[in-house]
């Protein structure tokens, strides 16, 4: 379908934000929580399996090779998640383009409870042998796909249908799933982290799998009440529907794509390496007790969840992309001080220097979903900003534990190259962001009209 594009709503930093127009609307409301919940209930499924992975899935999957090496093989599967993401994006990115948000918000969360249940329940390999680490590998995939079709459409559920001049803070509430996703699955593991290492490695470890079943049927009755997103209705009402999304995202905007894979980096990241490779490093190479750093990750999170709606709040203020550059620099000016005290082992110092990297990140990472929706016009915004963000997460984000152990192993235990690494992401995610904020710079946003009240 050869439509000319319209100017997009990117993040510019020379538009004037439109005045918000007030409290907003019922269905605003409902389409922010249920963007809540669905994605907190979608990213616990995705943090008990890092946790797993760093924990114990070494050892139940892959027995016949040393510590080290089926930590690795560990953090392999988590990957097997990552490169099934741009799948799911583009999967449902078309279908959520096409035929709407909502149905394609309800079929990715019934995939990932499912597919997390069923890890609960799976042999491990003394009871099946290989087969287990390839099943592993399967419902791993399926999580992957059913994640990479949910962040975007969340994204745009919560944003699409809020008041003008307010969709980045609405946006921030799918990044509130993130932090809130790790409370409950590190909650759960340190309930499940207090039986014997006997009883964990047996069968413990399945209970927060299992608990997955119980949380999607909460999710799906809060999401089944929304309706669909304004701007969609929009598009649909003016005929605006594209045959093949992903076709016109890579014919129009290639380079808006490639600058938000590169701005996703961060985003996508950081998680990945407090939830997973400090996990891993600290109770592994560092001999620090389990129950202990689960409680370092709780808090950690809590610090997350309680600054990013501040965050959000105050970019509206400075303007994001100043914001979002001002607090990735940050990051890097703690991310030697954040190793140096980790690697102490202590864990008052421990929590402090996560605590310093948090903070600094976590300011960008709630912003971040905002700015990518605003990069695409609302007829191809599904496939464009899942895309972007997929991407990444195959590239970078499923990656980085994996690089990371390997950067440890091959420095002999040695800090200094993992920050080397963690740096060079930060960099890379701050020239993107100006970049991409760069190329949309003086392109007005989509008008469309304020949500009615009722």
């Amino acid at each position: 379908m050869n439509v000319p594009r319209p100017a997009p709503d990117g993040p510019s930093v020379n538009v004037p934000r439109p005045v918000p127009d007030g409290p907003p609307s019922q269905q605003a409301r409902r389409a922010g929580l249920a963007s809540f919940v669905g994605t907190t209930i979608e990213w616990y499924d995705f943090y008990i399996y890092g946790t797993a992975s760093a924990l114990v899935f070494g050892k139940l999957f892959f027995p016949d090779v040393s510590p080290a090496a089926g930590v690795l093989a560990s953090f392999a599967t988590f990957w097997v998640g990552f490169l099934a993401r741009p799948l799911g994006g583009i999967v449902f990115g078309h279908f959520g383009d096409r035929m709407g948000r909502k149905g394609t918000l309800v079929t990715t969360l019934l995939m990932m409870g499912i597919a997390t249940f069923l890890v609960g329940v799976l042999p491990t390999h003394a009871q099946i042998g290989f087969a287990a680490p390839l099943l592993l590998a399967l419902l791993r995939a399926v999580q992957g796909v059913a994640v990479g079709g949910e962040w975007g459409g969340a994204v745009l559920m919560a944003s699409e249908s809020a008041p003008k001049g307010r969709g980045s803070l609405f946006a921030m509430l799918v990044q509130q799933g993130s932090p809130a996703g790790a409370i409950l699955a590190t909650l759960v593991f340190l309930a499940a982290g207090g039986l014997d290492d006997a009883a964990f490695t047996s069968w413990g470890w399945r209970v927060p799998f299992l608990l997955s079943g119980l949380l999607v049927v909460v999710g799906l009755l809060i999401r089944l009440k929304v309706e669909e997103s304004d701007d969609f209705e929009r598009v649909k009402r003016g005929g605006e529907v594209v045959k093949l999304p992903v076709a016109e995202v890579l014919r129009t905007a290639w380079r808006t794509v490639l600058l938000g894979i590169g701005a996703s980096v961060m985003g996508i990241s950081s998680a990945y390496f407090t939830n997973t490779f400090l996990l891993s490093w600290t109770t592994n190479e560092l001999h620090m007790d389990r129950q202990t750093m689960l409680y370092v990750l709780l808090g950690v999170s809590a610090v997350q969840f309680l600054w990013q709606p501040a965050a959000a709040l105050l970019s509206e203020r400075v303007g994001e992309t100043r914001f979002m550059v001002c607090s990735l620099l940050a990051n890097v000016v703690v991310a030697v001080p954040m190793f140096l005290l980790v690697n102490t082992a202590q864990p008052l110092l421990v929590l402090c220097g996560t605590a310093l990297a948090v903070v600094s990140g976590s300011g960008y990472y709630a912003v971040l979903a905002g700015f990518l929706a605003r990069a695409f016009p609302s007829r191809v915004r599904y496939t464009g900003i899942s895309l972007s963000y997929q991407l990444c997460s195959t590239l970078i984000g499923g990656t980085t534990p994996l690089v990371a152990q390997a950067l440890l192993t091959a420095g002999g235990g040695s800090v200094w190259p993992v920050t080397g690494f963690y740096v060079a992401l930060l960099l890379t995610t701050a020239a993107c962001v100006a970049g991409l904020a760069g190329l949309t710079r003086g392109h007005a946003p989509e008008q469309r009209p304020a949500p009615a009240a009722v």
